[in-house]
């Protein structure tokens, strides 16, 4: 069975609504963003999980969108984000597999082009975004971590020509330690 991890689904949503922001910024300045501009400035803000949102951060969130997010766009996008994001922090696999229903239903229905675009491309992956509820939460990220250190690995490697060395080579880099990394002084 295929599950997608929760990192990669949220990294989706992420770059969505980045993308709302930049074309929203583009569209009422006319320009790229600049360290003063609003939007500009609440970027990293707007990836901040709703409820870890101090009250200083969620006043300068608010007022930012207010100043320069004149059709709400940005706002529906981060509310979008913060809802998808939810489900795989419910309180329970039954209560975060009901909320990805609802995301799963909506999204694609909303009129803004990237929330759509990430609605379809989650109604395409259902079956997998709603296997990870039914795992309780086991992906495919081990796999992954392990497959990303084998193909470093090979880059690495420039050709091998005996295969035992490259072998040899793997296990070593996905053991989890570094052998050849010097201690600090003083530890020992």
């Amino acid at each position: 069975m295929t599950v997608l991890d929760a990192f990669h689904v949220v990294k989706l949503a992420s770059t969505a609504m980045d993308e709302v922001r930049r074309r929203v910024q583009q569209a009422t300045l006319g320009r790229r963003g600049h360290k003063k501009d609003p939007l500009y400035r609440i970027r990293r803000l707007l990836t901040t999980a709703r409820e870890n949102l101090t009250d200083r951060g969620r006043a300068r969130l608010e007022a930012a969108l207010q100043a320069g997010d004149p059709g709400l766009e940005v706002t529906v996008a981060w509310h979008a984000y913060q809802d998808l994001r939810s489900m795989f922090h419910a309180v329970t696999p039954a209560a975060g597999r009901a909320t990805a229903e609802r995301v799963l239903d909506s999204f694609h229905r909303c009129p803004i082009p990237e929330i759509a675009r990430l609605g379809r491309t989650l109604r395409s992956w259902r079956v997998e975004v709603l296997a990870y509820f039914d795992t309780g939460g086991i992906s495919n990220g081990g796999t992954e971590a392990i497959n990303l250190i084998i193909e470093k690995t090979r880059r690495l490697a420039h050709g091998f020509r005996n295969f035992t060395n490259y072998r040899i080579r793997i296990l070593l880099a996905a053991d989890g330690t570094r052998p050849w990394r010097r201690r600090r002084r003083g530890s020992g």
